[in-house]
């Protein structure tokens, strides 16, 4: 969490302009999309465990590069590796479409899924909150402003390591072995719809979210200790939302819809404040409505799937919607114009996601099949 929203403001440290602060999130995103899709259909053919792993292995060698020097030449190609800007929450990176595969494959009940990715999804976006402090604790070390931002990002490569090791105790059932060389047709028709609606949210994500903390900075002349503050409460708030979605009862799908909804009107809300404390606080609340539909779309966008496809479905998933977050090249283009002007574009697209969301996937499956019945009605590709 710390280099999401850290990343911006030390490349504008570094004399980058938001017009190519913005290239460089376009770069990422891009990588993080061949990345996660890679970590996919490797596990599902060797298992997530590993995939998991390896999703924390490389942004953790990309920050030790970003340690080791200040050279542009090294910094935007390790930033980028590192993988882990535009988003925020409990959801991050690479690491994403592995957790949603394993969970889906450890657990077969829907409400199920739910309850479980609540709880880590709370715990992760809990635990994203130690980003925002450390960005805090910027204003307080003695090395100097880019020296300073080194050390952190030394910090948060031993705490992706750290990670690692925790994920080799993860237990993870045996599935379905893979009969397909990508995926079965009755997996790709399913996630298509799926895919059509996050590319809205994801572009409206990608124009607004990953040039977030560099908007505070230029529109209120917020300092990095007060933006470090503002996303650990919104870390926070994530964490609650994500926890009363495994006790919220109800249709996950319309959940789902609603909170991408309600996300939207919250980012436009936040460019329309004329108060820093005030767009803090929607951005407060909108971390708490996202923490709320995140299990429940997660759990909806995996009820089609066939077992054997998880990891390359929830992937592919991962790659459209970061494909489309490579409007994060326009934002900074586009701040340039009008500094709000990001986020009430992009809290309008995400609105229209939210709509389609619901408009695409309401006729689709309401869980898993049984097995016997998939094998008899998928044909494979």
């Amino acid at each position: 969490m710390f280099v999401t929203v850290s990343s911006s403001l030390y490349l504008s440290a570094l004399g980058l302009p938001p017009a190519l602060i913005g290239l460089v999130f376009l770069g990422m995103t891009a990588y993080i999309a061949g990345f996660s899709l890679g970590l996919g259909m490797l596990g599902d053919r060797v298992g997530y465990k590993k995939s998991l792993i390896l999703g924390d292995l490389i942004p953790a060698l990309g920050l030790a590069l970003l340690v080791s020097t200040r050279d542009l030449l090294i910094v935007i190609p390790s930033m980028i590796v590192t993988g882990l800007g535009g988003t925020a929450g409990g959801a991050r990176g690479a690491f994403s479409p592995g957790l949603t595969a394993i969970v889906a494959r450890n657990w077969r009940g829907e409400e199920e899924r739910v309850e479980k990715m609540g709880k880590l999804t709370s715990v992760a976006a809990l635990s994203g909150m130690g980003g925002g402090l450390l960005l805090a604790f910027h204003d307080y070390l003695p090395f100097g402003n880019l020296n300073d931002y080194r050390f952190l990002f030394g910090v948060a490569s031993l705490l992706l390591l750290a990670s690692s090791l925790f994920v080799l105790r993860v237990e993870e059932k045996r599935g379905e072995k893979k009969s397909t060389r990508f995926m079965k047709r009755s997996s790709l028709n399913y996630i298509s719809k799926v895919i059509a609606s996050n590319v809205l949210s994801g572009a409206g994500i990608g124009l607004a979210i990953p040039l977030l903390p560099l908007w505070f900075s230029l529109r209120f002349h917020a300092t990095p200790l007060v933006i470090g503050i503002t996303f650990s409460l919104a870390s926070v708030s994530t964490a609650l939302g994500s926890y009363l979605a495994t006790l919220t009862k109800g249709s996950p799908l319309k959940l789902a819809s609603m909170t991408r909804i309600i996300n939207g009107v919250l980012l436009m809300g936040m460019a329309l404040s004329p108060f820093l404390v005030l767009a803090s606080v929607l951005y407060i609340v909108r971390g708490l409505n996202a923490g709320l539909g995140m299990p429940n779309r997660t759990a909806v966008n995996v009820r089609g799937i066939s077992e054997e496809d998880f990891g390359t479905a929830s992937s592919l998933q991962g790659v459209a919607t970061r494909l489309s977050q490579t409007s994060s090249g326009l934002s900074g283009y586009i701040m340039e114009f009008g500094v709000d002007l990001p986020l009430e574009i992009g809290g309008f697209v995400q609105l229209l996601g939210g709509i389609t969301y619901f408009a695409l996937l309401r006729g689709g499956q309401g869980g898993s099949k049984p097995r016997e019945m998939r094998q008899q009605s998928d044909s494979k590709l």
